[in-house]
């Protein structure tokens, strides 16, 4: 079993997440404990007026929301019953056993999970420390009820990894395949609240990927003149489709306002994914075959990362910025410093081109060619200035079932 604790400031955020999946018929609330009404006869309102008065004993915690997801191994297939059982527990030993929480069943992934809601307000008002809880109490309770259980144990495995780097649990957005407001308000929800971003570019760097684009207008629309922020979904060819919404017309209020105060606190937060994206962009150029950005990207994507190219209509590289799945965090190039800008990284392309070259050049001098760390002798003799001119292939983000083997490029030599 693996435990996921997130915690945040939005218990509504939180919980209209898991009942947008209820009602779409991918989750079902399967437990409601410490609550005064039976789980049959509790409405969305009083689901959440119940966190909400707690939240009101003790205003100075800036975060009261705890999401947790516990995540079973693909053999398992536990009952209702057994991941009410395995959930109480858990609660139990991590200290919340007294806490009002909601237990939701999702069927939307590929291994059995089930989320809990609650909060660390208490009754007093006081609040239970969320500090290194997955540390402290966490791991200790997952050791013991995997014995108790009888489940797959995690430790050792990988199994926590492949549930943080899949991005988003949730599909693209499909025109007319859903009712707009609700196909969006599901990605806003999981990607709003998870994901670390300090701009709206950043921002679109992920929503986009499933379709959904966060758009203020023209400078002399009325939209932009009143600070409003409008959703559109994007169609194949990430052109809009379909009527836009306000963001006030969403439950959660997505505003730029409201986005201005996430940028603002994610800007601190996401240190530790820029110094991931920036070590593995370090050890990805110490291979000297590193000759593009179409290959860096493909070697980030075993770390996680997924780059996405900026370029102007004439086809020239402008900007770069990465997603990091492992840490959640969306960086631009020039935030990390001058050599991962996208200028940077072509010149870095650039002088492994040459130290090709000039190997190749050392070997046929020595008449002893080794041309095993070159993929075509043609390749190297490629002219540079067209190599760094040469508008690079964007990698949209596919799933693995819906990509198709890519064509091999052959490079003819300018002698």
């Amino acid at each position: 079993m693996v435990a996921v604790i997130k915690t945040s400031s939005s218990i509504r955020g939180v919980l209209n997440y898991n009942e947008n999946k209820v009602e779409i018929g991918k989750a079902e609330c399967i437990s409601a404990v410490n609550y005064p009404l039976e789980l049959e006869k509790l409405s969305f309102t009083s689901k959440l007026n119940r966190f909400l008065k707690l939240a009101e004993l003790n205003t100075n915690a800036k975060r009261n929301t705890v999401h947790i997801s516990l995540n079973f191994d693909p053999s398992e297939n536990h009952s209702k019953e057994k991941m009410v059982e395995i959930a109480d527990t858990y609660m139990e030993k991590l200290g919340f056993g007294r806490q009002p929480y909601l237990v939701y069943q999702h069927y939307d992934a590929g291994h059995p999970h089930c989320h809990i809601v609650t909060n660390n307000i208490q009754r007093d008002g006081k609040r239970i420390d969320l500090h290194l809880l997955g540390i402290r109490k966490s791991e200790p309770a997952r050791n013991e009820i995997e014995e108790m259980f009888g489940l797959v144990k995690a430790e050792g495995r990988k199994q926590k990894e492949q549930f943080l780097l899949n991005p988003i649990d949730i599909g693209r957005v499909q025109y007319g395949k859903a009712e707009s407001r609700k196909a969006i308000n599901s990605v806003l929800n999981k990607v709003l609240f998870d994901y670390k971003y300090s701009s709206l570019p950043e921002l679109n760097a992920v929503l986009n990927l499933y379709n959904v684009h966060a758009d203020r207008g023209s400078e002399e629309s009325r939209v932009f003149k009143n600070n409003g922020l409008l959703y559109k979904i994007l169609d194949q060819n990430s052109k809009p489709i379909g009527v836009p919404i306000k963001a006030s017309d969403f439950y959660i209020k997505p505003t730029l306002k409201f986005l201005e105060e996430k940028f603002r606190v994610n800007e601190t937060k996401k240190q530790y994914g820029k110094s991931h994206v920036r070590n593995s962009l370090r050890q990805a150029f110490f291979d000297e075959r590193m000759t593009s950005v179409e290959r860096l990207s493909e070697r980030l994507k075993d770390e996680a990362i997924h780059t996405i190219l900026r370029k102007s209509s004439e086809g020239k590289l402008y900007g770069i910025t990465f997603i990091d799945f492992k840490t959640q965090s969306v960086v631009n190039g020039s935030s990390l410093g001058k050599e991962f800008s996208a200028k940077g990284i072509q010149e870095s392309c650039a002088m492994n081109i040459l130290a090709l070259e000039k190997k190749y050049q050392n070997s046929i001098s020595t008449n002893s060619e080794n041309l095993q760390d070159l993929e075509s002798r043609e390749y190297v003799k490629e002219n540079l200035a067209d190599i760094l001119l040469r508008g690079e292939k964007v990698n949209e983000y596919v799933p693995k079932e819906f990509k198709q083997k890519k064509k091999k490029i052959l490079y003819k030599g300018i002698y």
